[in-house]
C-alpha cells in the first residue's frame, strides 16, 4: 500500500528559523548517521523515515561516509525517497555533507574543489535527488586554503545541486572567516552543524556568539552523547548498545566515568516527568540560537519517545542551575534560586572578535572583485 503521510503532521512540531535566514527546521531533526547503512535492517529505517515524517520532522541529515559502508545510507536514503517521500519532496529538507574519507587517492578527502563537487555528484546519484536543501563542508581542512572549499559550496549552490551551504566541525575563529569569505562569494553561510549536548560544550567558548552575530542558524549532532545521556547505560553497557558495538564511537572507557552525572541527570529528569534523553534535547533548545537538535534513532518507538520531549520544553531557574552543579561534578541540588541568565552561559565576545566581525560588516567587494583579489593572491604565493 502507497504510504500516506498523516494529515495532522505539522499541528505538534515547533519550527524555528535558521539563523536570520527564511528557512525553518523542525526542532527535532532526523539524522542518519547509525541504523541505516549497510548493516542494519532496511525495513526499520524506512519504519523510522515515515513515522519521523508523520510527526512533523521534516528535515533528514546525511553525508556521504554514513553507512556502514560508507555511502549506503544515501543509497537506502534514495530507496525509501522513491518508495515513500517522493511525493513530499517539495516539504522535505534533505541535507549532506563532504569531507571525511570516501574513496582511495588524493582526491577523496578533505575539502577541495575536486573532492567537494564530485562528492555531491556521487550524493545525488546514490540519492536519486536532483538536489539537496543543505549542502556542507564537513569538516575544515588545514592543507586547503578556505577560500577553495568555500567557493566549492557556492558553485554547488549556483549551480542548483543544493540550495543553501553550510559548515559542520568549524571552530569559532575558522566559522567567521568561512561566513565572510561566503558572504563575499554571494552564496551566504545558512547554518552550521556542531557537536552539542551537555558533554560536550565547546561551542558556547565562542562559536555561539559568532553564529549569533553573523545570523547563522546552528543544528546540534550528538546531543545525546552517543547515547550516554539516556537511561540504557544506568546498569552498565547493554548488548546492542553503540558502546557496545565495534564500529561505534562511543568507547566503554567513555561511559564509566560518567555513570554517576548520568544518575543524577536522570533523577532530575524523572521529577520533570521525563526520560534522561528527552531532557537532554530540551536543555539544548532552550538557547534560542539553537534552530535544531539532529537525534539518532534506532526504532520507531525510541524516535517517538525522544520527540515526546516537546511536551515539556521549559525549565526553572532552580533545575537549570542543578544541571550546572551536577555537569561540575557537584552531588547536591541548591536551595536557592539564581537568576536564569547566570545559568545559561552565554559568554561575552573578546574585543579582538569584535573587531573582526565589525570589519566583516563594511562593504565588502563585488563578487567578481573577490575572484580577481584571490586570484592575485594565489599568483603571489
Amino acid at each position: 500500500m502507497q504510504y500516506q503521510a498523516d494529515s495532522e503532521r505539522y499541528g505538534q512540531m515547533p519550527y524555528n528559523k535558521c539563523g536570520k535566514w527564511g528557512l525553518k527546521l523542525p526542532a527535532i531533526s532526523l539524522g542518519l548517521w547509525h541504523n541505516f547503512g549497510g548493516v542494519d535492517d532496511f525495513e526499520n529505517g524506512r519504519a523510522m523515515c515515515r513515522r519521523a515524517f508523520d510527526l512533523g520532522i521534516t528535515h533528514f541529515d546525511l553525508a556521504n561516509n554514513y553507512g556502514p559502508p560508507p555511502g549506503s545510507a544515501e543509497e537506502n536514503f534514495g530507496k525509501i525517497m522513491q518508495l515513500d517521500l517522493a511525493p513530499y519532496r517539495d516539504e522535505l529538507i534533505i541535507s549532506t555533507k563532504a569531507g571525511y574519507l570516501m574513496w582511495p587517492g588524493p582526491y577523496g578527502e578533505w575539502g577541495s574543489r575536486k573532492y567537494m563537487l564530485s562528492s555531491l555528484d556521487q550524493s545525488l546519484k546514490r540519492m536519486n535527488l536532483d538536489y539537496v536543501d543543505i549542502f556542507y563542508s564537513h569538516r575544515p581542512d588545514p592543507n586547503t586554503p578556505l577560500e577553495e572549499t568555500m567557493m566549492a559550496l557556492d558553485h554547488a549552490v549556483r549551480q542548483g545541486k543544493a540550495l543553501y551551504a553550510g559548515i559542520s566541525n568549524y571552530p569559532a575563529k575558522m566559522a567567521l572567516m568561512a561566513s565572510k569569505i561566503l558572504k563575499e562569494l554571494g552564496t551566504p553561510c545558512l547554518i552550521h552543524q556542531p557537536k552539542y549536548s551537555m558533554f560536550e560544550r565547546w561551542v558556547e567558548d565562542g562559536l555561539l556568539n559568532v553564529l549569533d552575530r553573523e545570523g547563522i542558524g546552528s543544528i546540534a549532532f550528538s546531543p545525546l552523547a552517543q547515547g550516554l545521556l539516556t537511561d540504557k547505560y544506568l546498569n552498565g553497557i547493554p548488548e546492542g548498545s553503540r558502546a557496545s558495538k565495534s564500529w561505534g564511537f562511543l568507547k566503554p572507557d567513555q561511559v564509566e566515568p560518567a555513570i554517576e552525572k548520568v544518575k543524577l541527570l536522570n533523577g532530575l529528569a524523572l521529577k520533570r516527568g521525563q526520560t534522561l534523553a528527552q531532557m537532554a534535547l530540551v536543555w539544548l533548545l532552550k538557547d534560542s540560537r539553537v534552530s535544531s537538535v539532529l537525534i539518532g534513532a534506532s526504532s520507531v518507538k525510541q524516535l517517538e519517545d525522544n520527540v515526546g520531549a516537546l511536551k515539556n520544553m521549559k525549565f526553572t531557574n532552580s533545575e537549570l542551575q542543578q544541571i550546572e552543579l551536577i555537569l561540575s561534578g557537584e552531588k547536591f541540588a541548591v536551595k536557592k534560586s539564581v537568576p536564569i541568565e547566570k545559568i545559561i552561559k552565554k559568554e561575552p565576545a573578546a574585543s579582538k572578535e569584535k573587531a573582526v566581525v565589525q570589519n566583516t560588516e563594511s562593504t565588502a567587494p563585488s563578487r567578481g572583485d573577490f575572484i580577481l583579489n584571490l586570484a592575485k593572491r594565489t599568483k603571489k604565493q
